[in-house]
């Protein structure tokens, strides 16, 4: 196992950053990068920077167990605890971090949505009040047109009866109709 100790130190000093070791392959590396990004579709530089970390720590986390396989002998059984133990730990840390990236990456983007939806909802809430007001100009302009035609009607000539709006209102709707020519129009609506 007098080899494992140059690697062992070499992965710890590399613990604060990221490197490849000379026995890795570069292009599983890359595919494992590709894979996650098309996977997440990072969007953003934020996002771009939590997928490439996850890459790198299930790269760490798959030469932590890589590690210690290698201490492991012939017959099955362990010749370093301390070594193994350390590489076990190594997985771990790996492991959480991958899960703390993703994680982050999705509460991120659940804000994102949650941002997406409350600005929809304050379209929504801008477009239902300037429904409510024209609705409330459309009724006070038909109750404007309304007492008109009622004052004007109800006005009695000299010698003439009052007749109730109400019994001259279908009366002065079927003529509208007449001579606008909206009695077929008004039945299709």
């Amino acid at each position: 196992m007098a080899t494992q100790a140059p690697v062992a130190a070499h992965y710890r000093a590399s613990s604060g950053s990221f490197h490849l070791l000379r026995w890795e392959n570069r292009e599983e590396f890359e595919a494992l990068q590709t894979g996650l990004r098309n996977e997440y579709q990072p969007n953003g530089m934020t996002e771009q920077i939590l997928v490439n970390r996850m890459a790198q720590h299930e790269w760490l986390r798959q030469r932590a167990v890589h590690l210690q396989g290698l201490c492991f002998n012939a017959e099955g059984t362990v010749e370093d605890d301390k070594q193994f133990a350390l590489y076990l730990r190594y997985q771990a840390t790996h492991e959480r971090a991958f899960h703390k990236c993703l994680s982050d990456l999705l509460k991120l983007r659940a804000e994102r949505r949650k941002e997406q939806i409350g600005s929809e909802s304050q379209e929504q809430k801008k477009d239902l009040q300037d429904a409510r007001v024209r609705l409330a100009n459309a009724r006070a302009a038909h109750l404007e047109l309304d007492t008109d035609i009622r004052s004007t009607i109800e006005a009695r000539l000299p010698g003439h009866e009052a007749i109730p709006f109400n019994e001259l209102k279908p009366v002065l709707s079927l003529a509208l109709e007449e001579v606008f020519g909206t009695r077929g129009v008004k039945k299709a609506a």
